[in-house]
């Protein structure tokens, strides 16, 4: 079974930066696509970024410009880079991968934006 660990999440102030990382247990050269998402409280999870196999990216409107999604083949690692950060990018972020037919989440890394 293929597992994402998620790291980097904190407290942070407005206008802010925080790096998140995502380490699979196997490689995701042969993901279809992996992508960020985001929860927070009492709202549905959203795609924050995602990047397909042929690195196309794309972004929700909100962080488009402030947000950077990125992946290392070697370490297995996907990456968002989060700028100029807004009290509304307060929520857990997930990574989730897709290896074939099967959807793969981490268990989420929390982050908090505020003064």
């Amino acid at each position: 079974q293929v597992q994402l660990v998620e790291s980097g999440g904190g407290l942070v102030q407005p206008g802010g930066s925080l790096r998140l990382s995502c380490v699979a247990s196997r490689s995701i050269f042969s993901t279809h696509a992996m992508g960020w998402y985001r929860q927070a409280p009492g709202k549905q999870r959203e795609l924050v970024a995602g990047i397909n196999r042929g690195g196309t990216t794309n972004y929700a409107d909100s962080v488009k410009g402030r947000f950077t999604i990125s992946r290392d083949y070697p370490t297995n690692t996907l990456y968002l880079q989060m700028d100029s950060l807004k009290p509304e990018d307060t929520a857990i972020y997930y990574c989730k991968g897709t290896w074939g037919a099967d959807d793969l989440w981490g268990q989420g890394t929390q982050v908090t934006v505020s003064s």
